[in-house]
């Protein structure tokens, strides 16, 4: 695999790194990635850069979200030629960052109507179903994926405690059951930390499924709405639905809390760990450091998880329950 590599403009014709914090309705989509045959984020947004641009233009992405999933905070960059920045005013005196996020918000929702079927902007004046928040030169050395310090998502429940309503049924599960904050919040504790989630996750070749988890929490609001905030460094494939669903198995009194302990020291993915349903998920946000430490931490994100960067208790502790 090779890495774009970032670079300030330079009058040679270096390249400039354009970072782009971007929302969208994960609704009509099969997800960020591209899919032959399926429409995509990263396929929208790909289409309309190389309108604008006329040649191809590949997005690296913060976090890749799964079909159905939204997204609030969503980050990616692109690199383009200093030529094509500051070419962006067409000759008036405008800021390239602002004349290139109208001209590529423009084009972004033809394509949304033109390329899938008006579903993501159908109606006159309504929200498309996907925004461009900002647009603007990323310091040297960024990287969306690797230069990100942690990722966090919200997920929204509705038990019986709650009551149903049908507007919110497009982002928020309904759970027939009802559900005890205090048993959800215990089960949650057992996975903080740094821990192998392989019980948790799509396995995908040549990816660990060691990842820190920094917070995991479920808060039940004044409408009796629960919020479940789940925060790590990473989330391997399908980890954050597969974490919600076994802990929600907890939180009905199905399971111990000590069964998700259980679970995850096993280290096994089986018919035990259940998705939860992927419309309520929404990628809230993706944090970064400073500008001067962006490329050190793409560095070191970079160097690959190995079961030595476990804690000594949490390693112990899988090693014997798997044995």
């Amino acid at each position: 695999m090779t890495l774009q590599k970032p670079a300030a403009p330079e009058r040679d014709g270096g390249l400039l790194r354009i970072r782009l914090d971007i929302a969208y309705d994960g609704t009509p989509f099969a997800g960020w990635a591209l899919q032959p045959g399926l429409p995509s984020v990263q396929g929208v947004l790909e289409a309309a850069l190389r309108t604008l641009l006329q040649r191809p233009a590949r997005l690296t992405v913060g976090g890749r979200t799964d079909a159905g999933v939204h997204a609030r905070g969503q980050v990616a960059h692109v690199d383009l030629t200093a030529a094509e920045w500051n070419a962006m005013g067409r000759g008036r005196d405008v800021d390239p960052a602002t004349a290139f996020l109208r001209r590529l918000t423009g084009t972004v929702n033809r394509e949304l109507t033109d390329g899938i079927s008006g579903r993501g902007r159908s109606v006159r004046n309504s929200v498309p179903a996907v925004v461009l928040l900002s647009a603007r030169p990323a310091p040297v050395g960024f990287d969306a994926r690797f230069s990100a310090l942690w990722r966090r998502y919200g997920y929204a429940i509705a038990d019986t405690a709650t009551g149903q309503d049908p507007l919110r049924r497009h982002t928020t599960l309904w759970y027939p059951a009802p559900l005890d904050v205090a048993l959800l919040n215990e089960g949650a504790s057992h996975f903080l930390g740094m821990q192998d989630f392989a019980a948790f996750c799509k396995p995908r070749e040549g990816s660990t499924t060691i990842r820190e988890l920094q917070r995991y929490e479920f808060v039940r609001g004044q409408d009796g709405t629960i919020t479940a905030t789940v925060q790590a460094d990473a989330f391997c494939h399908n980890m954050v639905r597969a974490l919600i669903g076994s802990t929600l198995r907890v939180g009905s009194g199905e399971m111990p809390p000590g069964w998700l302990a259980e679970r995850l020291a096993a280290r096994i993915k089986d018919a035990r760990s259940v998705l939860a349903a992927p419309h309520p998920l929404v990628l809230e946000e993706i944090a970064y450091p400073g500008d001067d430490d962006v490329a050190g931490r793409a560095e070191l994100t970079r160097a690959r998880r190995n079961p030595g960067h476990l804690r000594p208790e949490a390693s112990a502790h899988q090693d014997r329950a798997a044995s």
